[in-house]
């Protein structure tokens, strides 16, 4: 059975961490009219404080698709039946997505009813195919990608056959296959969809928004790199040299070149090898048995209430900042906001974690008998899925 991997687990926490900074930073509500989230009065400390967190949220949400992939691909049990498998991971994600779902509906999300086209796609996660704004971001928007996560679980079991027939030396020539998509999904993005009109909240039309970050489809090369990766570590042949320090030192480099490239390489294409590269380190130090404070009971508690500390953040930054009335405040009272919104965040996650998601999984998650045995609650739990 292959090693636990906490330190992954707390390592979630950071990367559900940079997506509450982005959101918190938003010139632009993705809740209609769109007004701002950020709550500096400054103009030029407001502008500083989004143009410094704009990436964030993106290298958050790769992060996470890598991880799935890793961790899906890494916890694999040899002839664990398809519909055990995708049982599983519809409880992982369904309960916690309903909840804050039916909170969306009663707090902000109210005119959607009126549409079924608007709120029905949202429900069953399947609203990202669509390349309308008022449907794609509609109900919680921090729930597009779990549109994505759920085509990521759907092929999962027929991915992995694949996978796990490439010869060892031919793995990093895939991986990178891997990587060169995530570029060519914004090429296609730049060059064959409309530019117009413009979005919203972003500075290219929705239509490039939508092909570019938020179809599930383009998003398959994250997940997929993540299940290469997995065997690389898994096989012995991670780099000794690439650790968690080089590892940390490359995301900085990406993290500074998504501020020189065209912004939509900033989704992916700027940061997918670091991304990569810390997450398998990571996973590596755990498989050789080296302590990291990644795994200390905090960081791994933090990680477990990542998913919901993620989802809810329609309604505890983008809702209760709604009802604030656009005010903006110097800078005690916009950092009193900021750490407001987090403790918020990560109580609601909490209780997410505690009293939805951890008692689903123990009712539904695994099945009264199978020709094979489920991954264990261990396994399970460092596969749970944060996303964006």
């Amino acid at each position: 059975m292959p090693a636990r991997l906490p330190s992954l687990t707390g390592l979630r926490f950071f990367a559900a961490l940079l997506v509450f900074l982005f959101h918190a930073s938003l010139s632009n509500s993705p809740i209609p009219p769109n007004d701002p989230i950020n709550p500096f009065a400054d103009p030029t400390l407001a502008g500083t404080y989004e143009k410094a967190l704009l990436n964030t949220g993106y290298i958050g949400v790769s992060f996470f698709f890598v991880l799935s992939g890793f961790v899906l691909t890494w916890s694999a049990v040899p002839g664990d039946r398809k519909p055990a498998f995708w049982r599983r991971r519809i409880v992982k994600i369904f309960p916690n997505h309903l909840v804050v779902f039916a909170a969306s509906l009663l707090l902000f999300a109210g005119a959607s009813i009126s549409s079924v086209a608007h709120w029905l796609p949202n429900m069953l996660l399947v609203h990202t195919f669509f390349p309308q704004p008022q449907i794609n971001l509609s109900m919680n928007p921090p729930s597009w990608s779990l549109g994505s996560e759920l085509l990521f679980y759907i092929l999962f079991p027929l991915l992995i056959i694949p996978v796990r027939r490439i010869r060892e030396g031919r793995l990093w020539g895939w991986a990178a296959v891997m990587v060169v998509g995530t570029a060519a999904v914004q090429l296609a993005a730049t060059y064959l969809v409309p530019d117009t009109p413009k979005s919203a909240i972003t500075p290219i039309s929705d239509m490039q928004f939508w092909f570019g970050y938020l179809f599930p489809p383009g998003r398959l090369f994250e997940f997929a790199l993540g299940m290469l990766l997995a065997r690389i570590v898994l096989i012995g042949r991670w780099p000794r040299g690439i650790g968690i320090g080089v590892s940390l030192a490359l995301m900085a480099v990406g993290y500074a070149a998504g501020f020189f490239v065209p912004f939509q390489y900033t989704f992916v294409a700027a940061t997918i090898i670091p991304i990569g590269a810390l997450i398998a380190s990571v996973a590596a130090a755990d498989a050789a048995g080296r302590r990291t404070w990644l795994r200390s009971k905090t960081m791994v508690w933090l990680g477990e209430v990542s998913f919901g500390f993620y989802l809810v953040q329609g309604v505890t930054i983008f809702y209760v900042r709604s009802l604030m009335d656009g005010a903006t405040f110097g800078i005690p009272g916009a950092l009193a906001v900021i750490v407001g919104f987090f403790v918020l965040s990560l109580l609601a996650g909490w209780l997410l974690f505690r009293f939805v998601e951890a008692p689903a999984m123990r009712r539904f998650g695994r099945g009264r008998s199978a020709s094979r045995p489920a991954p264990s609650p261990d396994q399970e739990k460092t596969a749970t899925v944060v996303v964006t």
